[in-house]
């Protein structure tokens, strides 16, 4: 049987009903597919990108209650702040310190209406026309100047006066607190015009309160810096002395400085550079301290001149080109021995680049800068001792210093009877400080410390010297954490362990010795906290009266008032906004509470605060911290693609800790994935254990505690599909994403690695053998990303700059030549004159985002 059907335009054709039903069934099948296609990749569309594109607008200027800079008045007796409480919204409040109580300085709305009929001015009560007051020293009368005149309200009356500008009193003893600068996503430009006679200088305060250097300002002149809301700089005269501290606020300022600019503050100590006795160690000097001799190095070798008899005698013959007498030259305290380094040179390894489209020319132009990789032969200093009574070269045998990375902390005991220095043996498993008796050249091993694995020198191992007992402050993980020892600096004597438990120093901030204390930071020292966390503490240096000043479950950052009787305490966690307090420094307890961010107006515009999330490691016992982002029109019924952002690097820890507003991740979730971030082991700041499992490993890179990780998560989120996972990193974290595809793509599917140190034998020497461990075995042969290219599974996107200083871009082009040669399918971007990270650039994001959209959503990108 057969049925007649008409095309469009009319004509006919004939088909059977048993044709028909066939037809019918293939044409709802396909229907089916596109519908169940259109709901399972509903992300990564047009709209996704728009909503990319506003959420910094969306999402800016939503948080309050944050910004708290006190302004300290009468030494520790009291301090004020000016606050924003919401969107153009400020208030001014008093901290009375001997009350342990804060309030607002006076009533807005009720000063607002004194101050209209005072001046005939309009006033927005919201928003005074002034950001400065004064105190008087009861407390009792808040004094300003606005409209060209001054004014006092008394505080418990209301009641406002004018009164004559020299009225207002002087706040002696008032220092500023220099705050750090807090998180925040509004983009402006703040300038500075020099009208002094001499240079100023321009600090950015970062957010750990470090003073970072940006520029100096010619007299005459002015300096325009990008910066952002809340952020804080400071400028100094060239001495650093503090002239101007300013608070970056929603709109452009523009601030003078003259020969009348002062603020009562002090240049912030530089937290990463704690005090220590810096006169301890010996000064390279040619001349000794009494005139007598000068010690002159020439053609390689030491000539010792009597300058009262102007008699030269050459010392040593046998010094060359390859091994030569230095011009550090270290005298003893009596003038009787001095110290010459002799040196056999570095390899000389040239790294090349050619830039292919510069700026000022049409040719490419070649470019090489020094750099040594894995392996190559590292300088090695030996200290030489000379008698200078006898003119003669006292044989020391260099047994205990045999294979230095680096010699350092050159030093003469006071009687001069030994000569000090810390040597850090190559492949950083021993480290020990040396003595060399003067007399008779004989080496001995002060301290001595090893390890079977590795000793973290760059970021966990310090050395602090006690000018005043002689003593030493050492810190090791000689018990399975990163703890102070206290040695005797003479006998090497262990004389006490400092801290101990099953917690980490972090950083060291400030020795006392005249109080016998530490301070320190601290992670897990409250265990029932995330051991990432940074808490303060102090400690006397016999391990007693361990007191940890601040309290709050969250990430701490602190600052002191002018006589130290005080901290103000910041800390917030990435669902918690900021919450500030004052606490008593001699017991760490709470004086008053000051504020608690409010991020309220920010979850009204759909932003979702990320996730903390734990799981277990791959030992099914250790918990391992990370964080969950989902874009703004989440909706747990769909099912998400997952992408992981990883830095494995194991000098550091890298999941968020603190309150932010927007982060990167946040950004590729709104295109529709679910974004995690995760520290693994291997990574640092926790257990030595933990730390270890990168030694000589890091194609490891944490991979079996993230896939369990993620297993989780998925396990109690459905929604996140984890048949569908991505991952991207730059620099340690491109060579990670990359070795995803390689080693455990039955897992990850599609990956983005930007600047990878792709093969530990191309990168920089001190950070790959740190970690890789020194000679060079086959294990680096056997991590690399290149000689496991041909296991590539999944879709890989490699970015590199052709100018990256940072890591050899040819480590990634030596991946893209094996990948060629195993038939590999890949994509690959090249930046001309591109440097480290150039993925994270505008073009380099784009990109990256749309790589995944098309590779795990299936469609193609709507990106502009």
């Amino acid at each position: 049987m057969k049925s007649i059907f008409f095309y469009n335009d009319g004509s006919e054709f004939l088909c059977s009903i048993e044709s028909m039903k066939k037809l019918i069934f293939v044409v709802c099948h396909c229907f089916c597919l596109l519908f169940l296609t259109g709901v399972t990749f509903a992300q990564g569309t047009q709209a996704d990108y728009e909503r990319l594109a506003q959420l910094r607008r969306l999402t800016s200027r939503k948080v309050f209650r944050t910004r708290v800079q006190l302004n300290w008045v009468f030494g520790d007796k009291a301090a004020w702040y000016r606050l924003e409480t919401g969107p153009g919204i400020f208030e001014f409040v008093c901290v009375d310190l001997q009350k342990k109580k804060r309030d607002l300085a006076f009533d807005p709305f009720e000063l607002g209406k004194q101050l209209e009929a005072a001046t005939g001015k309009k006033v927005n009560p919201r928003d005074f026309p002034f950001k400065k007051i004064a105190l008087d020293e009861s407390l009792e009368n808040v004094f300003f100047q606005c409209f060209g005149k001054a004014f006092r309200v008394h505080r418990a009356s209301g009641k406002l006066a004018e009164i004559k500008p020299d009225e207002i009193p002087r706040q002696t003893g008032a220092r500023t607190r220099i705050d750090s600068s807090g998180p925040s996503d509004v983009s402006i430009h703040i300038s500075f015009k020099n009208d002094r006679k001499e240079k100023i200088r321009l600090y950015w305060i970062d957010q750990n309160g470090r003073p970072r250097h940006y520029a100096d300002v010619e007299p005459g002149k002015s300096s325009r810096q990008h910066t952002y809301a809340g952020h804080v700089w400071l400028v100094t005269d060239m001495t650093r002395k503090p002239l101007v501290l300013a608070t970056a606020e929603t709109s452009e300022q523009v601030f003078a400085v003259d020969q009348n600019s002062k603020v009562d503050t002090t240049f912030p100590q530089r937290l990463g550079r704690p005090q220590r006795a810096v006169s301890v160690f010996a000064k390279r000097n040619d001349f000794s301290s009494d005139g007598k001799y000068r010690v002159i190095t020439r053609d390689h070798n030491v000539f010792l001149l009597n300058r009262e008899t102007d008699k030269e005698e050459q010392v040593t013959k046998d010094g060359r080109a390859q091994d030569y007498f230095t011009r550090d030259v270290y005298w003893s305290p009596d003038n009787k021995k001095f110290i010459v380094m002799r040196e056999i040179p570095a390899d000389k390894r040239t790294v090349y680049m050619v830039e292919s489209s510069p700026r000022d020319q049409l040719q490419p132009k070649l470019h090489s800068h020094d750099y040594l990789k894995p392996g190559d032969n590292v300088r090695k200093r030996r200290p030489a001792l000379f008698d200078a009574e006898t003119g003669k070269q006292v044989p020391v045998s260099n047994e205990l210093f045999a294979n230095p990375w680096r010699l350092r902390e050159f030093r003469w005991a006071p009687d001069s009877s030994e000569f000090y220095f810390r040597y850090n043996q190559r492949g950083h498993q021993v480290m020990r400080i040396v003595g060399i008796d003067s007399t008779t050249g004989t080496a001995r091993a002060v301290i001595d410390e090893k390890t079977e694995t590795f000793i973290d020198h760059a970021y966990k191992f310090k050395v602090r010297y006690l000018e005043k007992t002689g003593g030493i402050l050492w810190q090791s993980e000689r018990d399975g954490w990163n703890h102070i020892y206290l040695f005797d600096g003479k006998t090497g004597e262990l004389k006490n362990q400092v801290t101990s438990g099953k917690w980490v120093v972090r950083q060291i901030d400030r020795i006392d010795e005249d109080t016998q204390q530490i301070w320190f930071q601290a992670g897990g020292i409250y265990p029932d906290q995330d051991p990432y966390y940074i808490h303060y503490c102090r400690v006397s240096f016999d391990g007693s009266n361990l007191v940890v000043l601040t309290k709050g479950d969250g990430t701490h950052s602190v600052s002191y008032s002018p006589t130290g009787k005080y901290l103000v305490d910041r800390y917030s966690k990435v669902d918690m906004a900021d919450v500030h307090e004052i606490r008593d420094v001699e017991s760490g307890e709470l004086v008053v509470k000051l504020e608690s961010g409010d991020f309220r107006p920010l979850l009204e515009t759909g932003w979702k605060a990320p996730e903390r999330f734990i799981a277990t490691a791959r030992d099914n016992r250790t918990p391992i911290f990370g964080v969950i982002y989902r874009p703004t029109n989440f909706d747990p019924k769909k099912r998400y693609p997952v992408i992981e952002y990883i830095y494995a690097g194991p000098h550091g820890s890298f999941v968020p800790k603190s309150f932010s507003t927007l982060q990167r991740s946040q950004d590729l979730a709104e295109l529709g994935f679910i974004v995690v971030q995760i520290d693994g082991m291997g990574t640092s700041n926790r257990s030595k254990a933990f730390h270890d499992v990168c030694w000589k490993n890091l194609g490891d890179s944490g991979f079996p505690d993230r896939i369990k990780w993620i297993k989780a998560a998925a396990e109690k989120y459905p929604y996140m599909d984890i048949d569908r996972i991505g991952i991207y990193g730059g620099s340690a974290g491109g060579q990670s994403s990359t070795r995803a595809l390689l080693a455990f793509g039955d897992f990850y599917k599609v990956a983005v690695s930007d600047c990878g140190c792709h093969d530990n034998r191309m990168d920089k020497i001190w950070w790959n053998e740190q970690w890789m461990g020194w000679p060079i075995g086959p294990h680096y042969k056997e991590q690399s990303n290149v000689t496991n290219a041909h296991k590539l599974k999944g879709k890989l996107f490699l970015i590199v700059g052709e100018l990256d200083r940072n890591v050899d871009p040819a480590s990634t082009m030596q991946v893209v030549n094996a990948l060629i040669k195993a038939n590999k399918d890949f994509d690959f971007l090249l930046v001309p004159g591109g440097g480290h990270g150039v993925g994270s650039s505008r073009y380099g994001r784009r990109r990256t985002y749309d790589f995944f959209v098309r590779h795990l959503h299936g469609v193609e990108p709507r990106s502009r």
